[in-house]
């Protein structure tokens, strides 16, 4: 078993893992461990497991254990919505197992309502304390978005990247496809922005525990080549 930092923020110590370890032996979340977190220490939980997962030393873990472990009961830690990407999985790059977040996806890590329904349950239903829309590098919902790309039900959900792309400024003349890396970056951390905005208008009650302290929402990127998490 790896060992695990053990973070004492506010006064209260807590486990900076995405996991409890007791005798040695890793379990999930329980019901009293994701009460006594706060926003930022669940944060932390995401930054500390990605920063295991960059320097290769992640958790190991019985998923099969803790799939029994949890089949009566989950008190996930945190939300993440994130691109469809198959390169880009929350689970992976923060170094979570069975149960410990909750993780929505969508090619463009875009909000809708379905999504906003979900993310309400996972925090005002379910105690999860902080929500991350994490967009990452080259991503392909983008770069479709960027090149006017048209196909089936694909073309509605590309168009609702288009209000990034139009919010990033370049000079004249400036390449706006995907063959310009920097642009599609631009767009990339803008749309994560604009995503977070359109999250907290459109959800009175994530607002809401936002507004009470209970629940942080949060922007970030992957970075594809390093797999580092970069929050905005």
């Amino acid at each position: 078993m790896k060992n695990l930092i053990v973070s004492c923020l506010a006064g209260a110590a807590f486990v900076a893992s995405s996991a409890l370890i007791a005798d040695d032996h890793y379990t999930t979340f329980d019901q009293q461990a994701q009460a006594a977190l706060t926003p930022d220490q669940a944060l932390q939980l995401l930054k500390d497991g990605n920063a295991r997962f960059v320097a290769g030393d992640s958790i190991d873990r019985d998923l099969i254990e803790q799939q029994r472990d949890t089949a009566g009961g989950q008190f996930p830690f945190a939300v993440v919505l994130s691109c469809l990407d198959s390169r880009s999985a929350p689970e992976v790059v923060f170094d979570q197992g069975v149960g410990d977040i909750f993780v929505g996806r969508v090619a463009g890590n875009v909000v809708d309502t379905n999504l906003l329904g979900s993310f309400e349950f996972a925090t005002a239903a379910a105690g999860s304390k902080v929500i991350v829309v994490m967009g990452h590098t080259a991503c392909g919902a983008v770069k479709g978005a960027c090149d006017g790309v048209e196909l089936g039900n694909l073309t509605a959900l590309l168009d609702e990247i288009e209000p990034a792309i139009d919010a990033v400024s370049t000079p004249v003349g400036t390449d706006r496809s995907s063959a310009n890396t920097e642009f599609v970056n631009r767009v990339i951390e803008t749309n994560v922005k604009m995503q977070v905005n359109e999250l907290l208008r459109r959800s009175d009650v994530v607002r809401g525990l936002v507004e009470e302290g209970k629940v942080k929402v949060v922007g970030a990127v992957h970075d594809l080549a390093t797999g580092e998490v970069r929050f905005l």
